[in-house]
């Protein structure tokens, strides 16, 4: 009879070891929409070379900003909150191993009752009652429970390490262009004092001509108003790089400051532009890998969820020392223990454990979009700043022939005018798309520079 007994209770306990094969958590496989990653181009790259693997100092070859990216990644604020939230991240990982193991609580405590004249306990007034015990519980994890919620606290970490590579990816990018803004502010001020110069240079040939009866009251005022004109562009453009040092200050960790800097004509990012294949963003670009992180942690939820529907096995076990006298406490009579194996199947519990699952499929269902639309935006990003590298770059030729003809046209213009062979309106009009299409060039010479640090930020780059 206790034979039979035992292989009763062994069968049961055995059987939800027996049926793990047919409910045990999944494991996770990469989706297919992977290949949905794709840049926009005439020339799809064939080759894995990517300046995404370069470090930024590589790229990035001015020292003074590589002091300045150095000082943002130790001091930046954003780049410290993100530290943080790894901080957070690792505390559950660690929480999620020690599920593996047994609980144990321990207990101490002092009990003293006041009996009524008519209680139970005739004649005895009043008890005291002494306790030290421990309590040990463990459970098993039969249907990888446990190993889900570990897996998906070590998903929820390497986001969070994702994640502050992304921002340390775009703090590089953003000093970056921040910088190179400045150097290209810096020259159109130059460009603009200059032309300051000559204006003023032609403004007191036009009075000149004015007193020698050949030019006119409003040959004067039309050229004194180019000045002017010239002027302002260039409290704008002071203006402008005054706010492009408060931002880059910022970038910094610190208050706005006079940022120290080199020129644009110093600047030459000289290394072959290689985008590598699209699926290498799975492994380069930070927000991609945090996605699919996301990703895998809602899997291993659900998986979680998935286990409540089945009954869990779970043994207890307590013991200590329990006695009415305090010096008797640790007494060898004063020993007791217990052993408690059980299984706990849910029934009715209101559809709570139903409507967790279903919310988990839906939020694993939205990981799995949003992983999709990352890849999107990545490839998008991409094809964006190779078009933006190839138009800035011919841009950049044209304009430069674009100025060569109007600043000779505008030196023409004053030479026929000082001859007397011309009028004060073709000088001002050639003086004026002189200027432009300087400031354009400029202008252009720094979108290329920064279609470049778009282009190394869209691959991944500036984590390493």
């Amino acid at each position: 009879m206790k034979k039979n007994r035992f292989y009763t209770i062994m069968l049961l306990v055995s059987i939800p070891f027996l049926l793990v094969s047919c409910f045990a958590a999944k494991d996770y496989e990469r989706p297919q929409i992977v290949n949905e990653a794709n840049y926009r181009t005439d020339n799809l790259p064939q080759d894995t070379l990517t300046i995404a693997t370069l470090s930024w100092k590589e790229l990035f070859t001015d020292p003074i900003l590589q002091n300045y990216i150095e000082e943002g990644l130790a001091n930046n604020i954003d780049i410290r909150i993100a530290l943080q939230q790894m901080a957070i991240a690792e505390a559950y990982v660690k929480q999620g191993k020690a599920g593996y193991f047994p609980t144990l609580n321990g207990t101490a405590k002092a009990t003293h009752q006041e009996f009524s004249e008519s209680s139970q306990f005739g004649d005895i007034s009043s008890a005291n009652q002494f306790e030290v015990a421990g309590g040990l519980s463990w459970e098993a994890d039969i249907w990888g429970k446990i190993r889900s919620t570990k897996r998906a606290s070590d998903a929820t970490y390497l986001q969070t390490v994702a994640a502050h590579q992304a921002v340390k990816s775009r703090l590089v990018a953003n000093i970056a262009a921040a910088y190179y803004q400045l150097l290209a502010l810096d020259e159109q001020i130059l460009v603009t004092e200059e032309t300051i110069q000559t204006r003023s240079k032609g403004l007191e040939t036009t009075i000149a001509l004015k007193d020698a009866g050949i030019g006119t009251q409003a040959g004067v005022k039309q050229t004194e108003a180019q000045l002017y004109t010239a002027k302002a562009i260039l409290i704008d453009l002071k203006a402008q790089s005054r706010f492009v040092e408060n931002t880059l200050s910022i970038l910094l960790g610190s208050a706005p400051h006079n940022i120290t800097r080199s020129s644009l004509k110093e600047q030459d990012i000289s290394i072959p532009l290689e985008t590598g294949v699209p699926s290498q963003l799975l492994s380069n670009r930070p927000d991609v890998i945090a996605a699919e992180y996301s990703l895998i942690n809602a899997f291993e939820l659900t998986n979680v969820s998935r286990t409540n529907f089945y009954p869990s096995l779970t043994i207890g076990a307590s013991g200590g020392f329990q006695s009415l006298e305090l010096d008797k406490l640790f007494n060898l009579n004063s020993l007791f223990a217990s052993v408690v194996g059980g299984l706990t199947q849910p029934i009715l519990n209101g559809r709570k454990i139903r409507t967790q699952y279903e919310v988990s499929q839906a939020q694993q269902e939205q990981a799995l979009l949003q992983f999709k639309y990352a890849l999107l935006v990545a490839g998008k990003e991409v094809s964006d700043a190779m078009y933006s590298i190839e138009a800035a770059t011919e841009k950049i030729e044209t304009k430069k022939s674009e100025n060569e003809a109007y600043n000779l046209a505008a030196v023409y213009s004053q030479e026929l005018l000082d001859n007397g062979m011309s009028n004060y309106l073709d000088v001002l009009v050639a003086q004026g798309f002189a200027l432009n299409s300087s400031l354009d060039l400029v202008a252009a010479k720094n979108d290329r520079l920064q279609a470049i640090i778009d282009l190394y930020e869209a691959l991944g780059g500036g984590w390493r």
